[in-house]
């Protein structure tokens, strides 16, 4: 299990074939050392000749497939479970039966077949099912193919070849990449062609913002995101034109190895809690029909064979086949009985039932079984960026200088998202604003690439998030009163920031780079004067400011005090994880004085050299700074409380860095706001290093592992599930992907989310948002504590059922069930009323229970006792009623002697067997419904064809007890007294569409015949009721005593009426 992260980082032998030595740690090595490793000039690329040696070395530069199994093996291994062979072991013998007994043609046919063909028909639509959901299962590769890219720009033999197709590339190709490229590969920068190289690789490592990426060496055991002279496959240019050589291709790259960790993670697919108990509870149901198959051929072997005896002894024995196969009949109806054969479908339903609930609440639920393994999450695995986050970058602090050098002025900025109406500035009065805070809101909104546009109910950035964000900013300052007026009619979203644009208008562009680390742009105003504005690093525009701007606009000279001032700002921010921006100015550009954009001008010649920018963006005058975060969701503390009361525990797995990810954590409640996380707060690599890793994933209370990488979230999984937890793994990108598979239940975003890890998943959240999670496991214990309800309903009921079948068996009297009624009876008279009790209402305090352990008891043995008790009575109950018929003509007052059947004794009807040897055994003609039997021929034939009044009286008295008993399952402790019927009104029209359907196979003849069944009278239904309803005192002494001795749960039975009260 996880094994696909235990190599990452190695060769992998089932990936790609590669030489057999070490990998080249080309980002540890300068250029010219690894043009020399690949034998390759940076100018001239590869040769024919060495590109067909690479290939034979190397392959192609694609994913591999793997082979999924076999639609047969598929099919075969939905039939790899306990209950199902038992049901289709009882389906081929019916069946061989029922084609024995076609001899006697007519009607006995027909109804001898429907039993097999209907548990056949079960079956194969239950493979059905599972096949369709297994062959969904590997999609998630199919996904991860889709981001590759499918061309190259490619340095061959001095030519550039300009859309070769991507598969066909070699490590040692010299590649050229642009603004908006798909990286084809795993690549080392050779040289920049542009100022800046950024590249978004968040889905494969976690990141929440576009990264630089530079030349320059660094150490050989940095960690993925610490490379940034290296570029990965399947991650975007954004900003920026380069040269890079191909160092590793297809199954080697960092995307080849997620896609072998997704691939060994499917291999690992485990059962959920609930599949588990039920295949223990199957392997215990072979056993117990086992045993009591036995005792049943047992007890009547001594009617298998017939004697005489010739001076007092036994001679000439016959062996009776009809007889054997009479019995072997009982035990494949026995068998039938002992299988609740509408659970699968009853699960089915009440699972999807409870994935439309969970759709309503934005969880998206892909595989049915993962809703009720939700019920028993333990530990929470938590992506930050996007899940606890936004992932939209918003301005948090907003600091001006003030009247006089020595004082700034602080503005906190509400608003967690890109629209400008989320939220306000505190403190901020609207139209009022000094030239210091103009002269920021000018930068900020002109010295900016970034847009925002509204898609929907949501805003979305174009750009990089930073950026956006200050134009939100901006947006929420609003205008100064005198230009307000002419842009007050304008439908734009970012109105300010385009009348900021009008006044000052952008000529020119100093592209940001990693050195000075800040953005320039040359502006003209409307009065004609050029100007340069600058962003950037706080620390790097202090060091090439000579002045400030002060709150009404003059410039004063900075001194030492004024730079510890903005300084100790900075400080105070940065300590709050907030990512820092600084706003600074220059009037004097004398070169740029007259510039306007125009190539013929003798200052454009110092534009097309990065290296003059620092030089430009000298004797600066700052303005002010701010404060950026990637914001919590403001829902997001108290879904954390909800866990914590719950008894979840939240782990906090991001690549993004320790810091921002600590204050992050503290802010949301992972963390208490003093509390001492050393112990807690490891990277990625920390965690990898320690000896006793199992030991830290055990500290109760929130953890933190930042700067993680794959093989890291799939590690913590792996180790999480060995110690018996559930896991639920939260993730968006690629990188994401194989923890997802690997987890109990893996958690894609629906909106930020690649379709990797969608379809890794087994749940998609619509809105991002990680109190969803919280709500849907909410939602999954509540439908699990209702599957309970219905399996304990559906295993009590079948209970009854081998009761019946046994004691008829042992007491030697004719068949007072057959098969098809029993399947009849699981199927579907059964089925609504368990269906219904999945509509229980949840207790209110379901949150504040600790998680039910995974390897709990579906049934206690005080559940077992009271469910045979139970079980015991509904087979005294069929059997007795059917005693009653045959030997009373009246009971309880009831008069059943209007039919004009025949009394026979007890010891007669157990002994009917011998019948034929009764001397001067007649019996009178009978009325059921139109129907007239008459047994003038064959008197015997009245414990055969005459028992179908006594079958019809048993299978109601089973309907009707089985109907009474799903009210008894309304709560496993709480009486009806305290849980009345009306908490659940579709049970009640479950329990009337169930004696609608059992009223129709009475009355319709056609169905009637099929059955073996005719209509009753109205005393014979009172006969039903007076023996059917003591289930209920029966269950209810029962509860009583069960409370008595576990303590009362009341307090359960109490916050269902309350809820179902509330709604």
């Amino acid at each position: 299990m996880g094994k696909g992260g235990e190599d990452y980082g190695k060769r992998d032998d089932s990936g790609s074939r590669s030489p057999d030595k070490e990998i080249f740690p080309a980002w540890a090595k300068d250029v010219d050392q690894c043009l020399k490793e690949y034998k390759v000039d940076k100018d001239v690329g590869l040769t024919s000749d060495r590109v067909a040696e690479q290939r034979q070395i190397y392959g192609l530069n694609e994913l591999e497939e793997h082979g999924g199994p076999s639609i047969w093996s598929l099919i075969l291994e939905q039939f790899n479970d306990t209950l199902v062979r038992i049901l289709l072991s009882a389906a081929v013998i019916s069946f061989v039966l029922a084609w024995y007994d076609g001899d006697e043609g007519g009607e006995m046919e027909l109804t001898a077949f429907v039993e097999p063909i209907v548990i056949f028909l079960i079956l194969i639509l239950n493979a059905a099912v599972g096949v369709w959901q297994e062959n969904n299962a590997e999609k998630a590769l199919e996904a991860l193919k889709e981001i590759q890219s499918e061309h190259a720009t490619v340095i061959r033999e001095g030519k550039r070849i300009a859309d070769l197709p991507a598969k066909d590339l070699v490590p040692g190709d010299i590649v050229v990449l642009r603004v908006g490229d798909k990286v084809p590969a795993d690549m080392r920068v050779l040289s920049l062609i542009s100022s800046t190289l950024r590249i978004e690789q968040g889905s494969l490592t976690g990141e929440s913002e576009a990264v630089n990426k530079t030349t320059k060496v660094v150490p050989e055991d940095t960690d993925i995101q610490g490379k940034r002279c290296m570029i990965f496959a399947g991650t975007t240019v954004v900003n920026g034109n380069c040269i890079c050589l191909v160092t590793q291709t297809g199954m080697n790259t960092e995307i080849g190895k997620v896609h072998s960790q997704i691939h060994s993670a499917s291999q690992n697919d485990e059962d959920t809690p609930l599949k588990k108990k039920l295949n223990e509870f199957g392997e215990v149901l072979t056993i117990i029909i086992g045993v009591i198959c036995a005792l049943v051929w047992l007890i009547n072997v001594k009617y298998f064979f017939t004697w005489d005896y010739v001076d007092g002894w036994p001679t000439n024995f016959k062996f009776s086949f009809e007889k054997c196969a009479y019995y072997f009949e009982i035990a494949v109806a026995l068998a039938v009985a002992a299988i609740p054969e509408g659970l699968p479908a009853v699960i089915t339903t009440c699972l999807a039932l409870g994935t439309r609930k969970m759709a309503q609440k934005n969880a998206l639920v892909r595989k049915l079984p993962s809703v009720e393994t939700l019920g028993c999450t333990t530990v929470i695995c938590s992506d930050k960026t996007g899940t606890l986050t936004t992932n939209q970058m918003a301005v948090a602090k907003l600091v001006a200088m003030g009247p006089g050098a020595d004082t700034t002025r602080t503005f906190n900025v509400e608003g967690t998202t890109y629209n400008p109406l989320d939220g306000r500035i505190h403190d901020w009065t609207t139209g009022v604003m000094d030239a210091n805070l103009q002269t920021i809101a000018t930068i900020a909104a002109v010295c900016n690439d970034a847009g925002v546009a509204q898609s929907g109910n949501h805003y979305v950035a174009t750009g990089l998030p930073t950026e956006a964000a200050l134009k939100v900013m901006v947006e929420k300052m609003g205008l100064p009163e005198q230009f307000a007026d002419s842009s007050r009619g304008s439908a734009d979203v970012l109105r300010c920031c385009q009348q900021w644009s009008n006044i000052e208008r952008r000529i020119a562009t100093l592209e940001f780079d990693h050195d000075r680390k800040s953005m320039g742009v040359i502006v003209k105003s409307a009065t004609g004067r050029n100007s340069l504005l600058v962003k950037g690093a706080v620390e790097n525009l202090l060091e090439r400011s000579s002045s400030v701007q002060l709150l009404d606009g003059s410039v004063v000279e900075m001194d030492q005090s004024s730079r510890d001032l903005i300084m100790r700002s900075l400080h105070e921010m940065s300590t709050a994880a907030l990512r820092c921006l600084g706003f600074a100015y220059k009037k004097d550009i004398a070169e740029f004085a007259t510039y306007d954009g125009d190539e013929d001008h003798p200052a454009h010649e110092l534009l097309l050299n990065p290296s003059n920018y620092s030089s430009i963006e000298s004797d600066l005058i700052f303005v002010g700074l701010v404060g950026l975060r990637d914001p919590p969701r403001e829902e997001v503390h108290q879904a954390i409380e909800d866990c914590r009361a719950a008894g979840i525990r939240v782990m906090v797995i991001t690549g993004d860095n320790k810091n921002t990810a600590e204050a992050i954590c503290h802010e949301i409640g992972v963390f208490g706001p003093k509390e001492d996380i050393s112990s807690k707060s490891l990277t990625g690599r920390e965690f990898m290093d320690l000896h006793d890793q199992k030991s830290y994933l055990r500290q109760s209370g929130g953890l933190l592992v930042s700067r993680a990488e794959p093989r890291h979230k799939q590690e913590i999984v792996r180790l999480l599930k060995e110690d018996g937890e559930v896991v639920a793994m939260t993730g968006d990108g690629v990188n994401d992907a194989p923890a997802l598979k690997l987890a109990d239940i893996g958690i894609a975003m629906g909106i930020a989310g690649t379709e990797v890890a969608k379809e890794a998943s087994d749940m998609v959240l619509s809105d991002d948002n990680f109190s969803t999670i919280v709500a849907a496991v909410g939602e999954g214990r509540s439908i699990y504590n209702n599957m309970k309800a219905f399996i304990r309903y559906m295993i009590s009921s079948n209970m009854g059922e081998v009761a019946s079948i046994f004691l008829t068996a042992a007491l030697g009297i004719p068949e007072g069930l057959i098969p098809v009624q029993l399947l009849w009876v699981n199927l579907v008279t059964d089925g609504p009323p368990a269906t219904a009790l999945g509509f229980n209402p949840p207790d209110t305090d379901i949150m504040k229970q600790p998680p039910r352990r995974s390897n709990d008891s579906l049934i206690s043995a005080w559940i077992l006792f009271r469910y045979l008790v139970i079980g015991l009575y509904v087979g005294l109950a069929t059997v007795g009623v059917f005693i009653i018929w045959y030997t009373h003509g009246s009971f309880m007052g009831i008069d059943l002697s209007k039919d004009g059947h025949t009394l026979v004794t007890y010891s007669q009807l157990s002994n009917w067997g011998q019948c034929s040897s009764w001397e001067g055994f007649t019996v009178s003609n009978f009325t059921a419904g139109a129907r007239v039997f008459s047994f003038d021929s064959n008197p015997c034939d009245y414990f055969q064809a005459g028992k179908v009044k006594a079958m019809t009286l048993s299978l109601s008295v089973l309907v009707a007890i089985e109907m009474f008993n799903s009210l008894n399952a309304l709560s496993e402790d709480g009486s009806l007294l305290t849980m009345p019927p009306w908490v659940n009104p579709w049970l009640l029209l479950a329990m009337s569409v169930s004696f609608g359907l059992h009223f129709l196979i009475l009355y319709v003849p056609f169905l009637a015949q099929v059955f073996g069944i005719v209509p009753l009278s109205v005393n014979e239904w009172l006969l039903v009721l007076a023996v059917a309803l003591p289930v209920i005192l029966i269950d209810e002494v029962l509860k009583f005593v069960g409370r008595c001795m576990h303590g009362p749960s009341s307090r359960s039975a109490a916050s269902k009426i309350k809820k179902s009260k509330a709604e």
